[in-house]
């Protein structure tokens, strides 16, 4: 019996974004090989980009 998939969270582009001041500033990581309007998916041991495939390991 195949076991049933966990509920895919909804990520909105408001989350990736936080203001200080009068300043709007990135809270997740830049993909460094798609440049500034890629974002890098994190995951508990590593960030990867969905667009290039490009992983940085965590070093734990």
């Amino acid at each position: 019996m195949a076991k049933a998939a966990a509920p895919k969270k909804s990520i909105q582009k408001k989350d990736a974004y936080k203001v200080e001041g009068d300043k709007v500033v990135r809270t997740k990581p830049v993909c460094p090989k798609c440049g500034p309007g890629v974002f890098m998916a994190t995951h508990k041991d590593r960030v990867s980009c969905g667009n290039c495939g490009y992983t940085e390991f965590n070093k734990n």
